[in-house]
């Protein structure tokens, strides 16, 4: 048992490196090496775990929105809902984020930039259509991503001091209108 736990230990540990490296250099400049060493482990144990750098990339890019059950959310509120939901978790760890590394690395990487378009009509057009029904999500589900990644974007990558400085209730009051515009449709 306690020679999985490390092997879970190790594997985590990889994937976190994985996640900072890639969030932050992206795809093309985030090598084995420097994931291993920002593990504290030999680059053999990367291949080891994982195959290839490909195949590193694409374990890191595991991502599942944790989106809660959208259907009792009453309408008023699921701007809000929506929006501190997505805050409140990038604003825990965004580092260790697979959607911030998906954001940065899709813009250059297409197999980033699938598996974003894939998180998204798997996760957040459902979660939508449970709230709004089929007709309505489909139609809002993509602008409701814009506003959702131009936020990420803006506020956890980009760093704009106009959005970086709210709190994140801030945030969230303050964007919230604009959503509840495009839900409404």
């Amino acid at each position: 048992m306690t020679e999985r736990r490390s092997s879970d230990r190790t594997r985590a540990a990889i994937l976190r490196a994985a996640r900072e490296r890639f969030a932050a250099h992206g795809y093309e400049r985030t090598t084995i090496r420097a994931v291993a060493a920002d593990a504290e482990i030999d680059p053999s144990m990367v291949m080891r775990y994982f195959g290839s750098k490909e195949q590193l990339f694409d374990a890191a890019l595991a991502v599942d929105l944790r989106l809660p059950d959208l259907r009792a959310v009453p309408a008023a509120e699921l701007p809000a809902t929506l929006l501190r939901h997505f805050v409140e978790r990038w604003e825990g760890d965004p580092a260790d984020d697979a959607l911030l590394v998906l954001l940065r690395s899709a813009v250059t990487n297409e197999q980033a930039a699938a598996r974003m378009r894939e998180v998204f009509a798997t996760q957040v057009a459902p979660a939508l259509a449970a709230a709004l029904g089929p007709e309505r999500a489909a139609r809002t589900a993509g602008l409701v991503s814009t506003q959702l990644l131009g936020l990420a974007l803006t506020r956890y990558l980009l760093r704009l001091p106009a959005v970086t400085a709210p709190a994140a209730d801030d945030l969230v009051a303050g964007l919230a209108p604009a959503l509840a515009a495009t839900l409404a449709g």
